[in-house]
This record gives structure tokens, C-alpha cells and sequence, in this order.
């Protein structure tokens, strides 16, 4: 095992990937009017030099509006907008990485002070309160040929992948999880029904995009409404839940985890994590996320724990396990833009774990 077998290239269609880091996406809302200004290139060209060898760009608004809010995040659809995202690609393919569109729907979640009425699979939100309106038959096929539009813009302004934001209770989620779908139709029900309508995104992405273009589709058990939730309780039910995203055409899963080392199905196996158990069962490229870099889980509930820097050995040996192909880093990366880099020559040791201040700073 070596920290150098982490610094080989990946290549997933047309997208060859330098190394195996990615920033997580992260949502900053500092992208007024949803234009993704010099600032925003800044930001991301940042981590690009700092060593980070795919970029996941913050959730990106669908053009339709009730697709998320505020406007302070970036959508991509406008002139302005699209000039704004070519700045950021340019910036980070200068610095040698490579760049992904994650495309986000926030159905029931969405913030819906500004007047406009949120909709989801049934009307209800994370807490399973009533909560906007459910989206009726005929208006699915519009909400994916949004994110197909979206896709293709985003391949057009040189983007080298897009990522599907399927996790954390969100439009796609909410199709996913069973206590937000209470449809009666065939897009609700068992857990094949449920999938169907993010199936159905996915090929429509697909179709947009072209054969040689990867689609990662990111994926949750847990939800910002609830850390325990679970749309697999076994490997079985994982399996069923990701092989008709495959067979759509998803090329790489993104399962988004508190703690990318935690097991997932302790009774079925005792260390494999989620990120594991879905590339054994799909066989697809997988990317890890959930504390990578930092001995703590995401959104800690002890206020005030000291962050400290995770063990690269435990990174690597998961690596070498095979659990991930990926790791994708956030707050490491907030609060310091060459972490990859920094990894690689050495000098991590003087990594003082994550500072608030640091993270708020990088995020204005």
C-alpha cells in the first residue's frame, strides 16, 4: 500500500480523471441572480491547483423555477450564466483537473418563500408533512427533460461529466425513499417502482449527452431531515435500488455518507462501507465521501469537537481494499485548498484540522 497508488489516473468514458480526489459539492449561494461570477472561478481554479483532480461543482438549479432557491445559487441558463461557467471550466482545465456539473432539483426542500410552490412526489417534505403539491403524471417527463437540457448545456460549455444529485431528501431521493413517495401509480410502491422516474431521468440525461459522456449519480441513505433514514436495509435491496440506474446509464455512484468508513450492513459484513458495498454490487466506479481527511462525522453533533486530520493509512487501505476508486473531500478542502497536494509531498502534519474561520473565508 502506498499514498502513490492514490495518484494514478482514472479514466470512466471520456473523462480521465489524474488522480483519485475529488471536491465534494457544496452549496455556497454566492452566485447572485444564479451567475457564477470571477469569484466563483477563483474558488474552484483554487482547488484545481491545489491538487484536486476532479472538481463536483455546488448543486447547480435546474432552469425551471421551482427546481430551487434562492437565486443566490448558480442555475445554467442565460447568457450571463453560460459565460460565467465557461470562466470556471476554463480555470479549472488550466490547472490540469477536470470538472463536473452536479444538476439539483431540491423538490420538497426547496425553500419556497419567494411564493413559488414546491413540488414532489407526494406532496409531503423529509418530515413527512404536507408540503407544496405532488407533481402529477404528465409533468414528469418535463422535469426530466429540465435536467436533460441542463446536461447538455453543461457538456456544450466543456464541463467533463455531470453528476445527478439523487441524496439528502431531494427531488430524485424523494422518488427513492418510501416515506416521501406514497404515490399509488407505477411510479410508486415497491422499491422497482420507485425507481422508475429516476430511471427515467437518467436516460433521458444519457440521450442529451451521448454515449461517451459519464454520468454520476449521487445517492444517500441518510436525509437533512433524518440521519437514520435507509432506502436499503440489506445488500440486496442496494442492489436492486442501483442496477436499474445502471442499466439507464449511470457510469460512477456517488454514495454520500456521514463517515465514508462506517460499515453499512454490519450483519452482512462487518467492515465494508456503503461506498464498498456499491461497487461490489454494481460493479461501476464509486466515488467515497463523508469525513474524508477528518476524524469526525459531517454535521458533528457535539458543539464545538475539535476536527483532527483522518489517518492517510486508513484512506489508502480502503483504497487498497478496493472500496472506492474515488474520495471525495469538502470541509478538508474549505479549509485548505492544497490538502492533495500537500498529502502527496508530505506536509500534511501541519494540518491543524478544520477552523471555521478558514472555511468561511474560503466560502465568500
Amino acid at each position: 500500500m502506498s499514498i502513490e497508488d492514490l495518484f494514478r489516473p482514472l479514466t470512466v468514458r471520456s473523462l480521465t480523471v489524474p488522480n483519485r480526489f475529488a471536491m465534494a459539492p457544496m452549496t455556497r449561494q454566492a452566485s447572485p441572480g444564479g451567475v457564477p461570477g470571477v469569484d466563483v472561478a477563483e474558488y474552484y481554479r483554487r482547488r484545481a491547483a491545489g491538487g484536486v483532480g476532479l472538481i463536483i461543482t455546488e448543486g447547480v438549479r435546474l432552469a425551471d423555477p421551482a427546481a430551487g432557491y434562492p437565486a443566490s445559487i448558480p442555475t445554467i441558463a442565460g447568457d450571463d450564466v453560460l459565460a460565467g461557467w465557461t470562466r470556471v471550466v476554463d480555470a479549472v482545465h488550466q490547472e490540469g483537473s477536470t470538472i463536473a456539473a452536479q444538476l439539483w432539483h431540491q423538490g420538497a426542500e426547496r425553500n419556497d418563500s419567494d411564493g413559488v410552490v414546491t413540488v414532489s412526489p407526494s406532496g409531503i417534505d423529509g418530515l413527512g408533512k404536507p408540503k407544496g403539491r405532488a407533481l402529477e403524471r404528465d409533468e414528469l417527463g418535463q422535469v426530466a427533460e429540465h435536467f436533460a437540457d441542463a446536461a447538455a448545456s453543461a457538456r456544450e460549455l466543456g464541463f467533463d461529466a455531470v453528476e445527478l444529485h439523487g441524496a439528502h431528501g431531494y427531488l430524485l431521493d424523494e422518488f427513492l425513499w418510501e416515506k416521501t413517495n406514497l404515490r399509488t401509480d407505477e411510479y410508486g410502491g415497491s422499491l422497482a417502482a420507485r425507481t422508475r422516474f429516476p430511471g427515467e431521468v437518467i436516460a433521458a440525461v444519457r440521450a442529451a449527452v451521448g454515449q461517451d459522456y459519464p454520468i454520476i449519480f449521487r445517492f444517500s441513505q441518510w436525509k437533512g431531515t433524518d440521519y437514520a433514514a435507509s432506502i436499503a436495509d440489506d445488500p440486496d435491496q442496494l442492489k436492486d435500488l442501483l442496477a436499474p440506474l445502471v442499466a439507464a446509464g449511470v457510469d460512477v455512484f456517488h454514495p454520500s455518507t456521514r463517515r465514508h468508513y462506517v460499515p453499512a450492513f454490519p450483519g452482512a459484513d462487518s467492515e465494508l462501507s456503503l461506498a464498498g458495498w456499491t461497487k461490489k454490487v454494481t460493479g461501476s466506479p464509486v466515488i467515497a465521501v463523508g469525513s474524508v481527511g477528518l476524524q469526525t462525522q459531517f454535521r458533528s453533533e457535539t458543539p464545538g469537537q475539535v476536527i483532527e486530520p483522518e489517518s492517510a493509512d486508513r484512506l489508502v487501505a480502503h483504497f487498497d481494499a478496493g472500496e472506492f476508486d474515488i474520495a471525495a473531500l469538502g470541509r478538508a478542502l474549505l479549509a485548505d485548498p492544497a490538502w492533495v497536494n500537500r498529502l502527496r509531498n508530505g506536509t500534511l502534519d501541519g494540518f491543524t484540522g478544520y477552523e471555521p474561520e478558514k472555511a468561511l473565508a474560503a466560502l465568500t
